[in-house]
């Protein structure tokens, strides 16, 4: 029984322990990342919960459409005074109704029940309920622009890593290069072949490369907890991304960029709908000009009991139907001025829009052509690097066989690392340049464009 036990045991850390390092060796993609950052964003759930609000203020405004019912109970106590005066004064006309003609009681009760349904507003509730759907589709496209927001970040976070671990891997290259190249001159220097300023020269260079190691490494360590951030992930957590860092040549030409840009720009529908509902309020505000109509349905039951009961013979119901009219026709031109007001901000709304549609359009144009520009830095960086390569192999086998100085080969491995940083911080701006460009057009992810 005990070794079975420990069989079982030892099974279950066995799983336990591989499930853990599946885990540890995950890599994730761009998408995946994505999926998770959209999934666990706070600002994603915010706009979710003001898209509920809003849905439940329509919901709300659509209720004044149905007769409202209210009820009341009202317990009234006069004093002796006035009920001996209302008998006295009661007897001799004959002409008040039969429950005046009574003794009052000093004790009365009385419940009420209303029903009031609205005929005719002047179209009023039915332009608060047309602006509150505008709301919830005012606060649907809000989310969309929360949610390209926070893809932007993500890949430009993502392809930041994928930056940061490039230059760290040429840092440590350097390093490596310098480490070979300070062998040789130890190696000179105790032959007696090279001076101790040249020997000191390249341990100078080699401090400043391991410098710049350290340096680049924490930046890669920065660069990971920003991402682990935005996928709200603990900040320190374990991170392996996919290399995905490529070129990807454009196929639009930039009106065509510019056209996406004005269909799918989520400000460009915000700002749209704030017109129709500044159009919205000027019927709103018109309504008022109209009168109100309304039928009210009152029943009421009055007694001198606490239960509403009732002595033989005594009648305590009553009942009304009424049909209201109600029209306020003059308000030292009020009405007048509130439509004057709604047009001035249907008016702003428009002028809104078209700024909008011109910021865009720059925001577009400027995206465009730093994808442009990065393309080109790409093709000359990867020929500089070439170039670099060459040039430090030349100066490192010219000073094996001392026909060249350290410094001329500290110069080219300079030049090499350079050349190497500019590659990768074009390859990189290429990719992050994509990426707002797509934000730019309000496309989101899109591989087919690339």
């Amino acid at each position: 029984m005990n070794r079975k036990i420990t069989i079982f045991f030892g099974i279950l850390l066995f799983l336990l322990s591989g499930s853990s390092k599946i885990a540890a060796s995950e890599i994730l993609a761009l998408d995946e990342s994505i999926k998770i950052a959209l999934e666990r964003s706070l600002s994603v759930r915010s706009a979710d919960e003001e898209i509920k609000a809003k849905e439940f203020e329509e919901l709300s405004l659509k209720a004044d459409f149905y007769p409202k019912l209210s009820t009341s109970y009202k317990y009234t106590r006069l004093d002796n005074s006035t009920v001996n005066d209302a008998k006295y004064t009661a007897y001799p006309y004959p002409s008040f109704s039969p429950r005046e003609f009574s003794p009052l009681d000093t004790d009365t009760y009385q419940f009420n029940i209303t029903a009031t349904q609205p005929l005719f507003t002047g179209w009023r509730l039915t332009i608060v309920r047309d602006l509150a759907a505008l709301g919830v589709d005012t606060a649907k496209i809000q989310k969309e622009t929360v949610i390209q927001d926070l893809v932007l970040n993500v890949k430009e976070a993502y392809f930041g890593i994928l930056k940061a671990e490039k230059l760290a891997k040429v840092a440590e290259q350097s390093v490596e290069l310098l480490e070979a190249q300070l062998k040789v001159s130890q190696a000179f220097y105790d032959e007696g072949i090279i001076a101790k300023n040249d020997l000191l020269q390249t341990e100078v260079q080699m401090a400043q490369v391991r410098q710049d190691l350290i340096k680049a490494t924490n930046g890669v360590e920065l660069a990971k907890s920003l991402f682990n951030k935005l996928l709200r992930r603990e900040l320190n957590q374990d991170l392996k991304i996919k290399d995905i860092l490529d070129y990807y040549p454009i196929k639009l030409l930039l009106d065509q960029c510019m056209e996406k840009a004005e269909q799918n720009r989520p400000e460009i529908k915000e700002v749209s709908l704030n017109v129709m509902s500044a159009e919205k309020t000027i019927d709103l505000n018109k309504s008022s000009y109209y009168p109100s109509v309304t039928l009210i349905g009152n029943y009421q039951r009055e007694t001198d009991d606490i239960l509403l009961a009732s002595n033989p013979g005594e009648d305590p119901d009553n009942w009304t139907i009424t049909l209201q009219g109600e029209w306020t026709f003059w308000e030292w031109k009020k009405k007048r001025h509130d439509v004057a007001a709604a047009r001035a901000k249907l008016a702003k709304a428009n002028y809104i829009l078209k700024e909008i549609k011109d910021n865009i359009q720059l925001e577009v144009k400027e995206a465009y052509l730093l994808l442009r520009e990065a393309e080109k830095n790409i093709l000359v960086a990867k020929k500089a690097v070439v170039q670099a390569e060459e040039n430090f192999r030349m100066n490192e086998e010219r000073y094996k066989q001392q026909v060249a100085t350290s410094t001329d080969v500290l110069d080219a491995l300079t030049l090499l690392t350079q050349a190497r940083t500019n590659y990768f911080n074009a390859l990189s701006e290429h990719n992050t340049a994509w990426a707002r460009l797509e934000r730019a057009m309000g496309v989101g992810y899109n591989t087919e464009m690339k």
